[in-house]
């Protein structure tokens, strides 16, 4: 028996549930959103803004929407929703926000130890990896402000919006929940990884320019391990949303791109 009296455990919030809940996702996203719309407001820094973030303000931009606020307003306003949608509590308690940010560290660093193995791997086969097309560095205000923008914005695409989407479609298609869970898993981070070698300033949503992307890859042998890393993370990233949730997945992406393109490179 315990000591402990019901009525003060019966509504005590369990943390591996509150952590795929909504709105804690919300106020744990909302301040790394803040610190990345006004970081990128004051440097005025059009390089800041990572590619997934400028994909959606371009095409928010060419249907006439005001994509200014209107991005970050989707991200708030999707979790917002669908927090209402399924009527549960607005509870939410510090430790499960402490411990969000410390799985997040911890993910991150194993998604880096898997990374500097690949790398190696790359290096001892004489293929050095490249990541992505070769850039001139920005100031590093404005690389850690792409980082946290890669963070928030590719997982609000890839993850929170194109996931569920891809699986609605093949659960359409009949296949089973789990079948439908993996395959998008496969189809969205397959996605995540091409995304990071398309031509810079085409036509995101055309067939040309991700067609353009599989043939650079295939083309060049140097980018393999660069973009079956991208696959493994996109993996990763996926199960993390479905399994932890979309803010774990974000703090995890986040951290992982400051770490290895700030810390790691700058060393190099």
């Amino acid at each position: 028996m315990t000591d402990v009296p019901a009525c003060a455990t019966c509504h005590a919030p369990n943390y591996w549930r509150e952590t795929l809940r909504p709105w804690p996702n919300l106020v744990f996203v909302a301040p790394w959103l803040l610190v990345y719309e006004l970081g990128v407001f004051f440097t005025q820094s059009p390089t800041a803004r990572n590619g997934a973030d400028a994909w959606l303000r371009g095409t928010l931009y060419s249907w006439g929407a005001p994509a200014g606020w209107l991005a970050p307003a989707a991200v708030v306003t999707g979790l917002l929703v669908w927090h209402i949608g399924v009527q549960q509590s607005w509870r939410i308690t510090w430790d499960t926000l402490l411990g969000m940010l410390s799985e997040c560290l911890l993910f991150a660093c194993g998604l880096i130890l898997l990374g500097q193995m690949i790398d190696l791997a790359a290096r001892q086969s004489g293929v050095l990896p490249v990541c992505g097309l070769a850039t001139s560095p920005p100031s590093i205000p404005t690389r850690l402000l792409g980082f946290l923008g890669a963070g928030i914005y590719e997982e609000f695409l890839f993850r929170l919006c194109l996931f569920p989407a891809v699986y609605v479609v093949l659960r359409g298609l009949l296949a089973p929940r789990r079948w439908a869970l993996v395959g998008s898993a496969v189809m969205t981070s397959v996605a995540f990884a091409l995304a990071h070698y398309l031509i810079p300033g085409g036509d995101v949503t055309g067939l040309t320019v991700v067609s353009e992307a599989v043939a650079q890859v295939q083309s060049r042998r140097e980018l393999w391990f660069g973009f079956g890393f991208r696959l493994i993370a996109g993996l990763v990233f996926a199960t993390l949303f479905c399994c932890r949730g979309f803010g774990i997945a974000v703090g995890t992406h986040a951290v992982y791109d400051i770490v290895v393109g700030w810390v790691l490179v700058s060393e190099l």
